[in-house]
C-alpha cells in the first residue's frame, strides 16, 4: 500500500471546504495552514499568486484516494481557472500516526511529473527575500506560510532547525529543469549555509493541476 501527501493552495475561507470535498471522496483527514501568495514582480501567476491571504490544506492517504479525491476538489473548487486553487501530491517515504498508521515503503521515491516542490525556511521577515531570489533563479511564484511550534515554550524541530512563530515557510512549484538554479540562487541570497540562516529541501510531485 502507497501513501501520498496531497498539498492544496486555495483562496482564504476556502481550505474547510477543501477539507470537506476530500473527506467525501475517502480522506479521513488534514490539516489547515494559514499563507499568503508571493506574485512575480510581472505578472499574477503560479500557484494562483497574489499578495492575498491563503490557506494551504495537507492531507495523507492511500495513492488511489489521494489520486480520486485531488481530482475531485479540482473539478468542484475549479482549480482550472486561474486565482482559483493548486493542487500537488507527494509521495511519502515514511508515515507515522495514531494507531492505525504505520507505514515504511523501504525508503523509495516515486516521481510522475516535470514539477518539484521546494521548501524554505527562513527567520520571519526574510520570506520576501527568499522570494526575490527564488524569481531571479527563474520561480514565478510561490507562498509564504507562517511555521510556528506546538507552545509559547516549546519548539518543533526539522532537521535540528527549530519553527517557531518568528519563522516563514516559503513554497515553490518549479519545473524540474529550473530547481537547481532556483535553490542555488536562494542559498547565495540568504546564506543558508551559514549556522542559524534556514533551510532549503525540494520533493518529487507526482501530480500537479492548477498551474496556468
Amino acid at each position: 500500500m502507497h501513501y501520498e501527501m496531497m498539498c492544496c493552495v486555495v483562496n482564504d475561507g476556502q481550505g474547510t471546504k477543501t477539507m470537506k470535498l476530500a473527506r467525501k471522496h475517502g480522506v479521513r483527514g488534514g490539516t489547515v495552514c494559514i499563507g499568503r501568495g508571493a506574485m512575480s514582480s510581472r505578472l499574477l501567476e503560479f500557484l494562483d499568486l497574489n499578495d492575498s491571504r491563503k490557506e494551504v490544506v495537507i492531507l495523507i492517504g492511500e495513492a488511489e484516494i489521494i489520486r480520486d479525491a485531488m481530482e475531485a476538489v479540482s473539478r468542484e473548487m475549479h482549480f482550472n481557472r486561474p486565482n482559483h486553487g493548486i493542487a500537488f501530491s507527494i509521495s511519502l517515504t515514511h508515515f507515522l500516526g495514531n494507531k492505525h498508521y504505520e507505514y515504511n515503503d523501504g525508503g523509495e521515491t516515486r516521481s510522475m511529473s516535470d514539477y518539484e516542490a521546494i521548501f524554505t525556511i527562513v527567520d520571519k521577515g526574510l520570506a520576501e527575500d527568499v522570494m526575490d531570489a527564488a524569481q531571479k533563479g527563474g520561480a514565478r511564484g510561490g507562498t509564504i506560510i507562517n511555521a510556528r511550534g506546538s507552545g509559547l515554550h516549546e519548539a518543533s524541530v526539522l532537521f535540528a532547525m527549530p519553527i517557531e512563530p518568528e519563522k516563514e515557510m516559503v513554497l515553490i512549484l518549479s519545473k524540474q529543469k529550473n530547481t537547481a538554479d532556483i535553490t542555488s540562487a536562494i542559498r547565495k541570497a540568504l546564506h543558508i549555509d551559514e549556522p542559524n540562516k534556514g533551510i532549503v529541501f525540494t520533493m518529487g510531485v507526482n501530480q500537479a493541476i492548477g498551474l496556468h
